[in-house]
């Protein structure tokens, strides 16, 4: 979607459709709604809906007018973002994306959107704008033979002039980067387990690499057998039961005067598909599993967004790829693995295999020098039991850190949040006959896997996102389409542009 920034007056655009958000103010407008940002024009034209009671700025409520008096646009589309008092960049995208997925089906190409003022500023508004257009363009329906291009072709963003216009201008272009890397990761979640295995997610992250034309990023695929010379025995005890080879994928990032500190290490889970091995899955639902790549597609699609902003901070991503599978090979409940790290491990259950592959990627990315972690998995299904799926879990052993993340996360719009990592908990991964359990079984068990993983960490700062409720949108929404969400990848990027803008934290306490 080809997305450009103007400042004429809305009503002197010539359009197929203008959109605006309509707000609720309450009883300080006669309990009708107005236009954000409040032109008199604009609020004339959506009168007659206001009066009616048709618009009534209801979240997702899309009304649209046709030949509006006043407007040199075609159409005008109403979109109710609920509460005044309650609206932000949050809201916005998710305006934005509503706009897009109900034009569309309209066979309309091109449209206009009105950034509505909020709080946090014209750019941010602009920002979540653009992000959430990106998001909501997306359709998952690749493979149907009779598929239609919806497609958006053209977004116009409109932006008062009186505003920092290369601020605003710079806030879209950084907004179209991160959107469409978004989608980009979705594109890779939302391949099938034949069309996205180890070896191709590998030759992806590869092509990506290379069509950005970054000088400053580089990707390295280390096979099985580099695998198994690097001792990684968690991670190889995963990938043993397929015919599919594993893929440790390396990216890094290193920009021209960035510090020699921090490295941060990205660290996904790349498991393109999860039987659940010898304690396999039910069979009901278990086609979704080829999303349990989510996290290290969630790199992948992060590293391309900061190859193309280029902040100053080395970056290494690394995503541990592979499939989970039953055979003769596979590893079996009761088995005693090796880590990189020399930790042994007792496999109680082969289905709790994400935080094998993690914990060989977490101690990797400390010895390639990363002095901070942040990992991403569709880890637990406990973490779904205890959020739902509205929020993805985080986990910290350092308060600064989350401290950091948690500004990454008002930035990025994205619900997480953060869930203890008590020494209590480490009790529960205790084996009588190696080091850790690999499940500490039901109770807690979002906890548990994030102990787990804290075994490998020791005193690196770290943030581990459990990602399994967010990463899959179950059903349709106004703004997004029904399959892969591309969660984290925002996220990851703000959180990367803050260190490079702030520098390293101070540590504030270890969990």
């Amino acid at each position: 979607m080809k997305t450009t920034l103007i400042t004429t007056a809305p009503a002197l655009i010539e359009t197929e459709c203008l959109a605006v958000v309509a707000l609720d103010h309450g009883e300080k407008d006669n309990n009708q709604p107005s236009v954000s940002p409040n032109d008199e024009i604009l609020n004339k034209a959506a009168s007659e809906l206001f009066a009616s009671g048709e618009a009534k700025g209801k979240m997702f409520e899309a009304v649209t007018l046709h030949r509006p008096a006043g407007l040199k646009a075609k159409r005008l589309l109403v979109i109710g973002g609920g509460k005044a008092k309650n609206f932000s960049s949050y809201e916005s995208r998710k305006m934005a994306g509503t706009a897009v997925r109900f034009l569309k089906p309209k066979g309309i190409k091109s449209f206009a959107f009105v950034a509505p003022d909020m709080a946090s500023g014209m750019a941010d508004s602009v920002r979540s704008v653009v992000e959430g257009a990106l998001v909501g363009d997306f359709d998952p329906d690749t493979y149907k033979s009779d598929r239609k291009d919806l497609s958006m072709q053209e977004m116009t963003v409109v932006a008062p002039a009186s505003g920092d216009q290369k601020a605003l201008q710079a806030a879209l272009e950084q907004a179209r980067i991160i959107g469409e890397s978004q989608n980009f990761t979705r594109e890779l979640v939302n391949e099938p387990g034949n069309r996205m295995t180890p070896t191709m997610l590998a030759d992806r992250a590869k092509k990506m690499c290379e069509e950005v034309k970054s000088p400053h990023l580089k990707c390295e695929v280390l096979d099985g057998a580099k695998i198994r010379e690097l001792k990684m025995g968690a991670f190889w005890s995963v990938s043993q039961g397929s015919d599919e080879p594993p893929a440790l994928i390396v990216m890094t990032y290193t920009p021209p005067g960035a510090p020699a500190q921090p490295v941060l290490g990205l660290v996904g889970k790349g498991i393109t598909f999860d039987s659940g091995g010898i304690s396999i899955k039910p069979s009901d639902g278990m086609e979704k599993m080829k999303y349990d790549m989510a996290g290290g597609a969630a790199m992948i699609g992060a590293m391309r967004a900061l190859a193309l902003l280029q902040p100053k901070v080395k970056v290494i991503g690394i995503v541990c790829a592979s499939e989970n599978m039953p055979s003769g090979k596979a590893q079996k409940p009761g088995d005693v693995q090796i880590a990189m790290s020399g930790k042994s491990i007792e496999i109680i259950n082969t289905d709790a295999e994400g935080r094998l592959v993690l914990a060989d990627g977490l101690f990797y990315a400390r010895q390639l020098g990363c002095t901070h972690l942040i990992d991403a998995a569709t880890l637990t299904g406990a973490c779904v039991v205890a959020l739902g799926m509205i929020n993805a879990g985080v986990f910290a052993n350092d308060d600064a850190m989350y401290d950091r993340f948690r500004r990454a996360l008002d930035r990025s719009g994205e619900k997480m949040w953060r869930l203890p990592l008590d020494p209590e908990y480490q009790e529960m991964i205790k084996s009588g006959i190696a080091d850790i359990v690999n499940s500490g079984g039901r109770w807690g068990g979002a906890v548990t896997a994030a102990m787990f993983l804290k075994e490998f960490v020791d005193e690196t700062p770290w943030i581990h996102l459990d990602i399994a409720g967010v990463a899959w949108m179950e059903e349709n929404k106004s703004w997004i389409a029904k399959g892969p969400s591309g969660i984290a990848v925002r996220s990851l990027v703000e959180f990367v542009r803050g260190f490079a803008e702030n520098g390293v934290p101070a540590s504030s306490g270890r969990r």
